[in-house]
């Protein structure tokens, strides 16, 4: 039996451990554009809202617009070239998603990383298990706007009194909230369950197997 009839995921640090490779190509942009790099848990701080306001705020405070666009536009060329060469999905989540999927469950992924990469990243980890994954775009708000997540629960024709929402950080609390839905925080990811906690989590799971036990039952 489901809990739920739907289940929206976010991607970095819910579904997969992207940080190391954000990291990197995060520094590849810096230090080609003569800034210096970062280390891996500042670029684990800034994760969350966007490639765009990762690179904001990795570059040096003062940084002129025209310098930080250009290395966005590096970091993006990178990353493209080289997401998945340390990423990989978190322990138990392939078995989580395989039990919902088993179970009749629409699956999606919202996340504000760029769309194209959402879509390959998805592809590669993910086959034809998740039934739509959609990053940002043109033309919608990322989170924590709902758009994105509205988007979804069109594209997977889903009931939101039937719908939750998953993710590891603050930004994926005020998504769910903002698109009506509960939402179930991970602790696994990007950010620890104090930090959660104090940013309004109601409920905070430590690992894929346990929230697959309180989804399928």
């Amino acid at each position: 039996m489901l809990l739920y009839d739907s289940v929206l995921f976010d991607l970095d640090g819910t579904l997969l451990d992207t940080l190391q490779d954000l990291a990197e190509s995060t520094n590849y942009a810096l230090v080609s554009s003569g800034f210096p790099a970062r280390s891996l848990e500042e670029i684990r701080a800034f994760v969350g809202n966007g490639v765009a306001r990762l690179i904001h705020l990795a570059v040096p405070d003062g940084t002129s617009e025209f310098c930080e666009e250009r290395c966005l536009a590096l970091f993006r060329h990178y990353y493209l070239d080289h997401m998945s060469c340390k990423t990989e999905p978190y322990p138990g989540i392939r078995e989580l998603l395989t039990a919902l999927q088993q179970s009749g469950c629409r699956i999606g992924v919202v996340s504000n990383k760029f769309d194209g990469a959402v879509k390959g990243l998805c592809r590669q980890y993910f086959g034809d298990i998740l039934s739509v994954a959609i990053g940002e775009q043109a033309g919608i708000r990322k989170k924590p706007a709902p758009d994105l997540v509205e988007c979804c629960l069109q594209c997977l024709d889903a009931d939101p009194g039937r719908t939750v929402y998953v993710g590891d950080s603050d930004v994926d609390i005020q998504t769910a909230k903002n698109a009506g839905l509960p939402c179930i925080s991970v602790s696994w990811g990007f950010r620890s369950r104090d930090f959660l906690i104090e940013h309004g989590a109601s409920v905070v799971i430590p690992s894929p197997l346990e929230l697959q036990k309180l989804l399928v039952y």
